[in-house]
């Protein structure tokens, strides 16, 4: 019976068959009789070749199993396809070589990253200390309403409306740019470091049912807002988001080390400089949004700032 290649084993070892096509070109590895698994042409297939591929085909396909037999033929024919491309001197080929410092780079790169992060594992105390502040920088939610403006003398002209007893509501349908307008300028609940600076700090600044008495300025535009309420949050444990905590505190640790590798270097670029590229306006919608997500995240209780 005709053995098969697998597939997915081929595609998934394509930097394992270049390391391998390395190692017999070179004559780098020797691989003892009694850790081999198999023999091509007296050249011998180590047991750990059969471990890596088994833990290769688990990692990307954990549903899915193959027999043993079936893993040997895939090395058998990739030894043997080594090989032949050995005896025809394709690894000596330039595009050949090429590649093969590529990937041996990007090896190089992946385990400078992991030798940092096993040098500087992310402590309990980081953890605690990252929960402790998020929880104290969102431990209050607000509800409030807000009309949004082009310019700040109408803001001014609707203040004074408000102040004569105009009603709120009516006035964020009517005027506001926004598009919470429809639904009375309401933003529903939301966490201090949910919304732009400027509005989280006028919000808090006022008391509940109290109108902003000057308007504020955003990228967005010129507010006025109403506060209609706050509210005390029930964070979630720090152990229900420790897990969570974890990996973004060790993304941060990896991009201070990357940046303290970049501060320490000499680097000159020698592309010609692009034409800069102004970034479009932020649009109004981005602060419904995220007082969309806010009000749905409410129900969980727990705030968008304690898990990355």
């Amino acid at each position: 019976m005709k053995k098969r290649i697998i597939p997915l084993v081929l595609a998934s070892s394509y930097i394992l068959t270049a390391c391998n096509a390395l190692d017999n070109s070179s004559s780098a590895t020797t691989v003892a009789k009694e850790d081999a698994i198999a023999a091509v042409n007296g050249q011998y297939i180590s047991k750990a070749s059969f471990a890596q591929m088994e833990k290769e085909i688990t990692q990307r396909s954990p549903n899915h199993t193959f027999p043993k037999e079936q893993l040997i033929e895939e090395l058998i024919q990739r030894e043997l396809l080594i090989q032949d491309a050995v005896n025809k001197k394709l690894d000596q080929d330039a595009e050949f070589t090429a590649r093969l410092v590529t990937i041996k780079n990007s090896l190089l790169s992946q385990a400078a990253v992991q030798n940092y992060i096993k040098s500087n594992p992310v402590t309990d105390a980081e953890i605690e200390a990252e929960y402790n502040k998020n929880i104290s920088e969102a431990s209050t939610e607000y509800k409030a309403r807000h009309i949004l403006l082009k310019t700040e003398k109408e803001a001014k002209a609707l203040i004074k409306e408000l102040t004569a007893g105009a009603d709120f509501i009516a006035l964020a349908k009517a005027k506001s740019t926004g598009p919470s307008g429809a639904k009375g300028g309401d933003l529903g609940w939301f966490t201090a470091n949910q919304m732009v600076g400027p509005f989280s700090e006028a919000t808090i600044a006022l008391e509940d049912g109290q109108f902003s008495s000057e308007p504020v300025q955003s990228q967005f535009g010129w507010h006025i807002i109403l506060k209609e309420g706050s509210r005390e949050l029930n964070p979630p444990s720090l152990e229900s988001v420790k897990a969570r905590i974890r990996p973004a505190l060790q993304r941060q640790k990896t991009q201070d080390f990357m940046d303290n590798l970049r501060q320490q270097a000499k680097i000159e670029i020698f592309l010609p400089e692009a034409p800069e590229v102004l970034e479009p306006a932020p649009t109004p919608e981005k602060v419904e949004a995220a007082a969309t997500t806010a009000e749905s995240e409410t129900a969980s209780k727990a705030p968008e700032t304690v898990t990355p």
